[in-house]
Order: C-alpha cells, then structure tokens, then sequence
C-alpha cells in the first residue's frame, strides 16, 4: 500500500502499534534477566550450603567471584527500576556549551565530548556527533550529540549542570591555573512523539558556510543550517555535515527534543523532572569539578561522591557518578 493511498490515522495507528511492540520487548526482556538473575542466585546459594556441608575450601575463590558479580548486577538493575519516568528509556540529545574561561573553557567543552562519546563507547551504545561549533583558537564553542542504548536519558540526565575544570591552563604562556566551566544540557529524543508537531510554515531556514578550527570557513556552500521556530522562538543550528539535507534531518531532531522539553514543562511545571534547574556555566554553580591541578580529584557535589583518577574519569568512566546520583533521587 502505497502511503498515499492510505487510509486517515493509518500511520498514526502503526507507529502507536510499533511502540506498543517495542514496550512489549522491553518487558519481556526485563522479565527474562530478572529470572535469570533469580536462578544464577539459586545456584550460587546450594553450591554456597554444598562447599560448607563439605567443607570444601577450595570452591572460596569462585564463589567469592560470582557473588561480587552477581551483587554488582543486582545493583546496577535495582537503578534501572528507578528509571521509570516517561522519557527515560529514550535515546538522549546532549548539548555542551562553553562557558567561564575563553579558550580554556572551549577546550573544557571538547574534552567533555571527548568524556561523552568514550563512556558510549565503552558502554557499547550507539552514538552519533550531530553539531561542532568550533572555537576561534581551539576547543569548541558547543557540541550536540546523540546516545543511545538502555535508558540511556534516565541515565544521562545526571550530567545535567554546570561542569568545573582547574588546571595549569596550556594557553596561558605562564602556565597558570586555570578554572573553566561547561554547561552540559540533557534532552530526551521526540522523534515518534505525537503530541510535538512541526508545521513547514512555521519554521524559518538559513543557510551559512560551515566553519573550521580557528573559525575558518571550510567549505565553499553554504551547507550548514539555521531553523528558527517562529512560534517559540527556540533556534537550532547543525553545521557538522557536508550535507545540507543531513544538517536540517539533525537541527529538526534536536528542535523536536527541545519542544518536547517545553511542552512537558509547561504541562507538568516541573523543570528539575525533565532538564534539570539550568544554572550560568560560571562559579559557584557547578554539579561536579575535576582538578587536574595541584591535586587529582573529581568530586560530585550533589553527592559528595569523590574520584582521585580524574583522568579515567575523563576516559568515560562516570558510571560511579551517574549511580551515585540516580540513588540519591530514590524516594524523592
């Protein structure tokens, strides 16, 4: 059947089918891992009560093993149960912007992404770079990307904020400390979302040349885009792709996002729910600092959870962080 010859409401109906499927795998999913995780425990129990009735110590080592393991799963899947908010199981659009510190702040933002895309990585999630802006001399003025993968903006949700990072600064010709800020923005995707509707009329394109390190143009067409939505006002520019029509497919998806958060806020009138309080990327305002000088230290301060291995931290390994604060949430 050809689409149009189809009847009102037809590809409405399919893809509220298609999400009602995927619900359907996802718990069945969930109910296959936590009899799984029921029956590995089972196990571990009699051959715990086997290894003691025969005083066996030689099974220690392996039992000790399965049980750290078994504990580390049942902890991870007891934070997934607190993801239970309608957006949580969506991919999630995440936006960096430099803020306190020229240069150093937008090399702060570059290395954010860098942090970004390597927990994606090593989480084995799909991830996608949808916009660079790049600084006049090094770093980048902002990014977006996308994550996907399980509950991947019930999980990112907890980067929300203002980032703070003090160093010796490798663009101040004394080698001074330096302290930056980065404002990381968290957005769940609304790509099938019914109630976000875009009309054609109701959004005006510009077109530029897309810009390079240094603030080059790096490009003879003007192949990056510009979309304003004229009823709200939000503007949205992609100019990481050679193509036009692949600019606009990115700044459409994070537009549709950004409606989506508006629309929930003004329904829901709860901003900490979806985007977390926003705060200027400046002193005194930030989430977590990562001191690369004269000390190693990453410290949450909403949690008081603290790392001295700030460069593992900034190789993806926030997990510890992201844990630490979805528990923290548990029961408020």
């Amino acid at each position: 059947m050809e689409r149009e010859s189809a009847e009102p409401g037809y590809w409405d109906d399919h893809q509220t089918a298609q999400r009602k499927m995927q619900q359907l795998g996802r718990l069945k999913d969930a109910v296959a891992l936590w009899r799984g995780l029921d029956s590995r425990s089972q196990n571990l129990l009699e051959l715990t009560e086997l290894a003691l009735a025969e005083d066996d110590p030689s099974l220690q080592e392996q039992l000790e093993a399965e049980s750290e393991e078994l504990t580390k799963e049942l902890a991870r899947e007891e934070i997934n149960l607190t993801l239970s908010g309608p957006y949580d199981d969506r991919p999630a659009i995440v936006t960096i912007h430099a803020g306190a510190g020229g240069t150093d702040a937008q090399d702060w933002a570059e290395m954010l992404l860098q942090m970004y895309c390597q927990w994606a990585e090593t989480g084995k999630r799909p991830y996608e770079v949808m916009d660079l802006s790049y600084g006049e001399e090094a770093g980048l003025r902002g990014a977006t990307l996308e994550i996907g993968g399980a509950h991947a903006f019930g999980y990112l949700i907890a980067e929300q904020g203002v980032h703070r990072l003090v160093r010796l600064s490798p663009y101040d010709p004394n080698n001074l400390r330096q302290t930056s800020f980065a404002q990381v923005e968290v957005l769940p995707t609304a790509e099938d979302e019914p109630e976000v509707e875009i009309r054609s009329e109701d959004i005006k394109m510009d077109t530029f040349r897309s810009s390079g390190p240094g603030g080059q143009n790096v490009q003879k067409v003007a192949s990056a885009v510009r979309l304003t939505h004229t009823p709200t006002g939000i503007v949205v520019s992609c100019q990481n792709e050679r193509s036009q029509h692949q600019n606009r497919e990115y700044a459409i998806r994070i537009l549709k996002a950004r409606l989506l958060a508006r629309q929930a806020e003004e329904k829901a009138k709860e901003v900490e729910g979806l985007r977390g309080e926003r705060k200027a990327a400046e002193w005194g305002s930030q989430i977590r600092s990562y001191v690369l000088h004269p000390y190693k230290s990453v410290k949450d301060h909403r949690t008081n959870l603290q790392s001295t291995n700030p460069e593992a931290v900034l190789n993806g390994a926030i997990d510890p962080f992201i844990e630490a604060y979805l528990m923290s949430k548990v029961g408020q």
